[in-house]
């Protein structure tokens, strides 16, 4: 009976775990206002979340007068890539656009005051557009809702109906909407049964609010609920992507003039929170996570430690790059959690033509300053003269000619000492002259002894004075 009774409390402990069940993980995304670029960011940054999360349910509170067609297409092909259930919540208005988007979910749910409907194409304006390419178009969405809605009762149909306006749609002797006007259902409506056997028309139920849809579809709490949160950065993000490659432009020549002046200044600073926008406007936009910044990192500490450190290590530098470069490609592709990597040309050809047009437009501005700005000013003293020639404010470049390319020469092998610290630029003290110079490898405080050992471009190079 002992070993009977243990048994039983072995199996029922065993039993136990099986029988419990995990809360259901649900993740809502407000869709308001109208369909624009930053409801695609949104729901793209909520869907990824979702993935990432493993939500079993996606509920879209829907609220929209409707918007841009071609954002809806995008958010429609969002929503497919999602692996668990989608519900549309018609918080009063899936108008146009919302439709679409409402049609492209498993289940659509409405409140006692939901209307959904009215999806003809019009312009950007709100104003008809021309009868040719607006019947190509609501072919292209019909052909797109059917798609969509296999297996899904009159669904199909009855966005045809929100669509075409000579489109007469029958169930039977029941006429639903007659030619010369476009559907839009009520809730009512929506839930109204038809055909053998009776199903409703659209909808899959009312729920007074979106709680109670949320206990409707998992039970009273037996979810977990995520709502995000529409921000400023969405908005800001529209924008931010749409210069993403000026943004890299500026940036990256930024980056490049600090490279070749001492110090760190306005130049790198400039560079740095010009790229960092491109970064976060992509990050805002729901493509990619903090990953790509910190590879971008990790490329200009490599390259830093070519020019400061290790010059002439081609492999550091090339890696950098690389890195860089490939870090910006990466900021851009539209990658799922979970999903296979795609190295097609939806994903990454796209990001890599802004990429490529960033450099090619760094590298006409740096050739257009140095053609362009003027001798002497600012830019003479940070880039190009610095004090070269040996006085401070003197107008000589490195390569020179004549007698200052004989005199240049032959600072070789003088010695020195360091008038600012090296790291690894700044300047030194020559036979009683200042010259921008910079350290062949390492760095040196200021009142260092140095040797001169060499030129480049737009400085002396020079080497502790061996002890």
């Amino acid at each position: 009976m002992a070993l009977g009774g243990l048994a039983a409390e072995v199996a029922g402990s065993a039993e136990a775990p099986a029988s419990a069940k995990a809360p259901a993980k649900v993740v809502v995304i407000p869709i308001r206002e109208e369909i624009s670029k930053p409801m695609l960011y949104l729901l793209r940054r909520g869907l990824k979340e979702a993935i990432t999360q493993g939500a079993n349910t996606v509920v879209l509170d829907m609220k929209t007068p409707g918007g841009e067609l071609g954002v809806t297409f995008e958010m429609l092909e969002a929503l497919a890539k999602f692996p668990g259930k989608t519900v549309t919540y018609v918080n009063r208005d899936a108008v146009s656009a919302g439709a679409f988007i409402s049609a492209g979910t498993d289940e659509i749910y409405f409140s006692p005051d939901g209307v959904i409907g009215a999806a003809a194409p019009v312009s950007s304006t709100g104003e008809d557009i021309d009868k040719t390419m607006k019947a190509k178009i609501v072919s292209y969405l019909k052909a797109r809702v059917r798609s969509m809605s296999e297996g899904k009762g009159y669904r199909a149909e009855v966005i045809s109906a929100m669509t075409e306006i000579e489109y007469e749609f029958k169930i039977g002797d029941a006429v639903i909407k007659s030619k010369g006007e476009l559907l839009s259902l009520t809730a009512r409506e929506a839930m109204k049964p038809y055909g053998e056997p009776p199903q409703p028309l659209l909808g899959a139920g009312i729920a007074e609010s979106l709680d109670a849809l949320l206990d409707k579809l998992h039970g009273p709490g037996n979810y977990v609920v995520t709502r995000l949160v529409p921000s400023w950065s969405e908005n800001v993000a529209q924008y931010l992507t749409s210069i993403a490659s000026l943004l890299m432009a500026v940036g990256m020549l930024c980056l490049f003039i600090e490279f070749k002046t001492p110090g760190f200044g306005i130049f790198g600073i400039s560079g740095g929170i010009l790229l960092g926008l491109v970064f976060f406007g992509h990050f805002a936009a729901g493509l990619s996570g903090h990953e790509p910044a910190l590879f971008f990192l990790l490329g200009m500490v490599l390259l830093a430690v070519e020019v400061f450190f290790f010059p002439g290590t081609v492999v550091l530098a090339v890696s950098g790059l690389v890195l860089m470069l490939g870090s910006l490609v990466w900021s851009m592709a539209d990658l799922w959690p979970k999903q296979p990597l795609s190295f097609s040309n939806d994903v990454f050809l796209r990001p890599l033509v802004n990429v490529l047009a960033g450099v090619m437009l760094a590298v006409l501005a740096f050739l257009a300053l140095l053609k362009f700005l003027p001798k002497g000013g600012p830019w003479s003293r940070l880039v190009l003269e610095a004090a070269v020639g040996g006085e401070p404010a003197g107008r000589h470049a490195l390569p020179g000619s004549g007698t200052e390319e004989l005199r240049i020469e032959a600072l070789l092998g003088r010695t020195g000492v360091a008038a600012t610290p090296l790291f690894p630029s700044g300047q030194v003290e020559v036979a009683g002259r200042r010259y921008e110079a910079r350290m062949a490898m390492g760095f040196a405080e200021a009142g260092t002894r140095v040797v001169v050992t060499g030129r480049a471009e737009f400085s002396l190079i020079v080497e502790l004075v061996p002890s």
